[in-house]
């Protein structure tokens, strides 16, 4: 009844390869993908970079998919300490290399943290409907911010031999 030579057998094995397919395909369709052109060319910012991509598209997953509230707030937790972690790093070597425009610089990351810990806060209160919007917010904060001004200081620090 079942064989090979059965089309209805062949259809079940392609439709058995495709859901997975399909579903993962689908699942990472709105989540970042590191590009080369994110890189700011120092390899240290870079990896940075990625692992906060990495963290945000974790903490989309949490959201998105309804892990729990415990997950979602360590998926949360995990992405705005990295984020805190990153930009201490990118300021410290700013400082450093004396960046001209290190103030206008910080004064983005203080400002970008604000707004989140106003989400964390949200999220204490009202839970996972709180978190509508943030995943967006921060992917597109984050893009903008390494494609405009991390890139410029960059350029600056890899005149100084920083790579």
């Amino acid at each position: 009844m079942f064989g090979f030579d059965n089309p209805v057998s062949w259809v079940l094995i392609a439709i058995l390869i495709a859901i997975p397919v399909i579903y993962k395909r689908a699942a990472q369709a709105d989540q970042l993908v590191w590009k080369e052109s994110y890189s700011v060319g120092i390899a240290q910012i870079d990896d940075e970079h990625r692992r906060l991509i990495e963290l945000l598209n974790k903490f989309q997953a949490a959201y998105k998919y309804h892990m729990g509230e415990e997950f979602e707030q360590q998926a949360l937790k995990a992405l705005v300490d990295y984020t805190k972690y990153h930009f201490k790093n990118e300021e410290s070597l700013m400082q450093k290399y004396d960046y001209p425009d290190f103030n206008g610089h910080v004064e983005q990351h203080r400002a970008m943290i604000a707004e989140v810990d106003s989400f964390v806060r949200q999220y204490e209160e009202k839970g996972h409907e709180a978190l509508e919007g943030v995943v967006l917010y921060l992917q597109g904060w984050l893009i903008k911010h390494i494609n405009g001004t991390d890139k410029q200081y960059s350029s600056f620090l890899n005149e100084r031999g920083v790579y």
